[in-house]
């Protein structure tokens, strides 16, 4: 099992970055593909990007494509979201997810706060 923790919300004006990271303890954070997903006001929770567990390979929903970068720092038990030419648009809760069986995440964090606005 694993537990996840994201940090790195926040208010940032619209153009601006912010990095998310996400935390994971308990057992072989290397076994597990890592997520993000957003969830905004009235909408359904849709995914955002994603990293596999051996090779790197990562992954992007087409609006935030050449605007976000996924990664993760095995080391340091840690998977990164960098944000970048943020819009209104991308205004959401933030979730990260791991994952040991292909497209199902059985594992959350609580989510952090992303707010897009001048």
């Amino acid at each position: 099992q694993v537990q996840l923790v994201e940090s790195g919300g926040g208010l940032v004006q619209p153009g601006g970055s912010l990095r998310l990271s996400c935390a994971a303890s308990g057992r072989a954070f290397s076994s597990y593909a890592m997520g993000w997903f957003r969830q905004a006001p009235g909408k359904e929770r849709e995914f955002v990007a994603a990293i596999r567990r051996i090779g790197g390979s990562t992954y992007y929903t087409d609006s935030v494509k050449g605007r976000f970068t996924i990664s993760r720092d095995s080391a340091k038990n840690t998977v990164y979201l960098q944000m970048n030419s943020l819009k209104p648009e991308d205004t959401a809760v933030y979730y990260c997810a791991a994952s040991q069986v292909p497209g199902e995440y059985g594992y959350w964090g609580q989510g952090t706060q992303v707010t897009v606005s001048s």
